[in-house]
């Protein structure tokens, strides 16, 4: 699926994914800066991973862990700092949590800021754990 918006696209191709750029991402986050890049890889293969692309470089992550059948978690989702506070983080949780895959099913995320973000789509809960079923 591709999405776009502005001089925005968001991707859920595998190919087009931009591993050296989601590494250096996750690297500078504070939830897997001490992630293996072999984890890294294992958990891209085995997700629906959602990539934000400027002018055709990447500029943002996310991915999807679900069975297809009650439960989504959202996972991983960074814009690299130069592309942040343009509505383009807000933009991209949109369409993850809005993906006619998952949108009925009970969605969570675990995290420790952006809370009122989240709170935008319908996700409320403790500090560290966040969950909606829209």
């Amino acid at each position: 699926m591709y999405y776009e918006y502005e001089d925005y696209r968001i991707s859920d191709d595998h190919e087009e994914i931009q591993l050296e750029i989601v590494e250096s991402l996750l690297r500078s986050s504070y939830w897997a800066s001490e992630r293996s890049l072999e984890t890294m890889k294992i958990s891209i293969e085995n997700s629906i991973c959602f990539s934000l692309f400027f002018n055709g470089d990447q500029v943002g992550f996310a991915r999807v862990v679900t069975d297809f059948a009650s439960v989504a978690y959202i996972a991983d989702l960074i814009i690299h700092p130069d592309h942040r506070s343009k509505g383009i983080g807000k933009w991209m949780f949109g369409v993850i949590v809005n993906d006619p895959r998952w949108c009925s099913m009970f969605q969570f995320l675990a995290t420790d800021d952006a809370h009122g973000l989240y709170e935008q789509f319908g996700f409320s809960g403790s500090t560290k754990l966040m969950s909606t079923k829209i």
